[in-house]
């Protein structure tokens, strides 16, 4: 039995945010019925990556991962008949996710406010960018500016020049995949409550709000008043060696704060006579930038002649923390990955035969399985024929 199983679920979501708080939900057996345009369907249907296969709308590898599990029904929520098909639809699921700017839901009659009068037993999740009353310029942002307003713009790279301008983050869709999981995670603990209560409740995410809590213990201190508030970038700086380096096979990342890590690094390199020429706990005591600049030229010499997995593997043996930073195909490769069983195999009527990446957990009893492809446009209209 799947966790999520007898929970259903409309999804109105057109992004990536919604699409994956769905995806998390109907990969551990929650129905999900996804609402799409008639004729053209969600937007992610328009982003890549794509394949060569089939139409514009079955192309995306993009939509492909988000919404396995899923069944796609094209209406109209704008229109009157689309209107009617939607509340008898929300008579029937005990969940509803959406991602567009604050006040279309009220537009299309489904107002948070009155939730509770209208459907008491509803959980309705709404994911914006700065949540439900955002200034006029912020009721529409993308995730770069999300991302950036939230701080971590500050930590894209930590230590960089100051001369230089902050990066966007991990991939595309960082912001949109942490407020997805967040969404799947409250919408699970408002319907484990409701158990008890017999209430549903309207949940709020802002994708901002969700980015600020990931920052680390930096934005902590400024709170608690241990630092001085700051827009200063060099507030993020731990003034470490710490970063990623060039190796023989790609590039690797290391971290160190603590005298283990020192001495862990000089087991690692067999004891080199530059390091006995910092003090013994400088790293907490002594970390000047011209140590540290010195430290990471001595630490790129080295690792420029190592392989990534291998110097990764010896250095967290040594208790130094180290890794391999690596890439697609060498997550598809990674012996770890396969005893997880971290990728299934999907087959997609039009996409053909595909590696999707699965959770990063496991549940024994319970766990997320993907049993069905993403479907074609409007596959599953039929359903609106058979609602009472």
């Amino acid at each position: 039995m799947s966790a999520m199983r007898g929970i259903k679920v409309l999804e109105l979501s057109e992004n990536v945010s919604g699409e994956y708080c769905g995806k998390l939900l109907s990969d551990f057996g929650a129905e999900v019925i996804k609402l799409e345009r008639p004729g053209i369907g969600s937007p992610t249907r328009q982003l890549g990556p794509f394949s060569e296969k089939g139409d514009d709308n079955e192309r995306s590898g993009l939509f492909a991962y988000l919404n396995t599990n899923k069944r796609s029904v094209a209406l109209d929520v704008t229109t009157a008949a689309g209107s009617v098909a939607l509340q008898k639809l929300l008579s029937h699921v005990d969940v509803v996710i959406d991602d567009h700017a604050s006040g279309w839901l009220k537009r299309i009659g489904l107002d948070p406010e009155t939730l509770d009068e209208n459907w008491p037993k509803l959980v309705l999740c709404s994911i914006t960018s700065f949540g439900q009353s955002p200034p006029e310029d912020r009721l529409h942002a993308e995730d770069l500016t999300v991302f950036q307003a939230s701080g971590l713009g500050y930590h894209t790279p930590s230590g960089s020049p100051d001369d230089m301008p902050p990066l966007k983050g991990a991939g595309r869709f960082l912001t949109s995949y942490e407020a997805g999981l967040d969404a799947a995670l409250c919408i699970s603990a408002s319907l484990y409550e409701r158990e008890v209560s017999q209430r549903g409740r309207f949940i709020d995410i802002s994708k901002q709000q969700v980015l600020a809590s990931r920052l680390d213990y930096v934005l902590g201190q400024m709170v608690a008043g241990d630092m001085d508030v700051s827009t200063n970038r060099t507030q993020f700086d731990l003034f470490g060696p710490a970063g990623i380096f060039r190796c023989r096979d790609g590039f690797a990342y290391i971290w160190m704060s603590a005298p283990s890590h020192w001495d862990g690094l000089r087991k690692l390199l067999g004891d080199p006579e530059w390091m006995n020429t910092f003090p013994e706990r400088w790293l907490e005591r002594e970390c000047t930038p011209e140590r540290v600049k010195l430290c990471r030229q001595y630490i790129a010499e080295w690792l420029a002649t190592q392989e990534k997995e291998k110097v990764a593997a010896e250095a967290q043996k040594l208790g130094l923390i180290l890794v391999a930073v690596n890439n697609a195909e060498d997550l598809k490769a990674s012996p770890q990955y396969a005893f997880r069983k971290f990728f299934a195999e999907v087959n997609h009527p039009v996409l053909g035969a595909t590696l999707h990446p699965t959770v990063p957990y496991k549940l024994s009893a319970t766990p997320a399985l993907i049993t069905m492809s993403a479907p074609l446009l409007g596959q599953h209209t039929s359903l609106l024929g058979e609602q009472p």
